[in-house]
């Protein structure tokens, strides 16, 4: 039986065995070999030879339930013993050293304790289950605190990046630490994120194309592109952007500006959602994402379906802002 106390029987289990052991054996004496067998010590059994005489009074009964009492007080030390104890009883087969009137009343007995072992059995393994779904659950929910956790730091890193950034005077510096930071960006809203790549010409034409960085949401595949200009971007600036989306089969686009965009900029990928998914991105957009820690979907996903559904290239779901900095 799994489910006996470390310090004592349960007194229904108890009582069953004080019941049952005198049926299982013939003699006072074989009372003592019984439980010998079970792992009580000899040395013990011995104190209680004088009650296996004729005139002594005690019975086998007497005499069970002294043991049993013995083997509780022994705590820890007594578990195995306790435990060998109903296995043997519970698993008793051989009746035929019962005297021969006690062993309908032996089955019986047995049986009794195999019903209570099954049900304080199926009991333990119920209470184990339910000790394992608890562990497993506080083993999950500290799994997720460290998951938010991580994910919280990883978005306040690309904000103390981001606004660095702003302070940087070298534009070719900042250009190539602004690839890290927009990957970064996507990675830490736990977007799929191609870093940037450029592509060769098959004919040593060199560098013909380079793209800040591709991310896969909701399935599909966007190509994202980001300038940092001080001045409104219009459609000479924003159309390489177009023409990648447009060589790359079914790729949507997004654009993501620092300065804002200039009519003839929105008006061109207008025209292009004809085709293809694109929308344009202001940069204080996504600072104001970050200030408020939000998801980064939150805003790059209202800006799709607008495109998708309105045909509107750009759009403001979390409001409009104002496109000047103090950083």
């Amino acid at each position: 039986m799994t489910d006996d106390s470390a310090f004592h029987f349960p007194p229904d289990v108890f009582e069953a065995v004080v019941n049952a052991v005198p049926l299982l054996v013939r003699g006072k004496r074989d009372v003592l070999t019984f439980f010998q067998g079970c792992g009580v010590s000899r040395s013990y059994l011995d104190t209680l030879e004088p009650w296996t005489r004729r005139d002594s009074g005690q019975s086998k009964y007497h005499i069970t339930r002294a043991i049993l009492i013995h083997m509780n007080e022994l705590g820890d030390a007594g578990l195995a013993q306790r435990r060998q104890l109903i296995k043997r009883v519970s698993e008793f087969e051989n009746f035929t050293a019962c005297w021969p009137d006690d062993q309908l009343k032996a089955k019986g007995a047995v049986a009794a304790i195999a019903e209570l072992v099954n049900k304080k059995d199926a009991f333990t393994r119920l209470q184990e289950e339910r000790e394992r779904e608890q562990r497993d659950h506080r083993a999950a929910r500290r799994a997720e605190s460290e998951r938010v956790a991580t994910a919280r730091s990883r978005r306040e890193q690309v904000k103390t990046d981001l606004y660095r950034l702003f302070s940087e005077t070298d534009p070719h510096r900042r250009g190539k630490a602004l690839e890290g930071v927009l990957n970064g960006l996507f990675q830490a809203h736990d977007i799929l994120v191609r870093e940037a790549f450029v592509v060769t010409g098959d004919n040593g034409e060199g560098v013909i194309e380079q793209i800040d960085g591709a991310v896969e949401i909701d399935g599909r595949i966007y190509l994202v592109e980001m300038k940092w200009w001080d001045k409104l971007l219009g459609r000479a600036e924003v159309s390489p952007h177009l023409v990648s989306v447009y060589s790359r089969g079914e790729a949507g686009g997004i654009f993501i500006s620092n300065s804002g965009y200039h009519d003839s900029a929105v008006a061109e990928y207008k025209t292009a959602l004809t085709q293809r998914t694109v929308i344009l991105v202001e940069l204080q957009e996504i600072i104001t994402l970050l200030e408020q820690d939000l998801p980064l979907l939150d805003l790059i996903r209202p800006k799709l379906q607008a495109a998708t559904l309105s045909k509107q290239p750009l759009t403001y779901p979390l409001g409009r802002l104002s496109s000047q900095h103090s950083y």
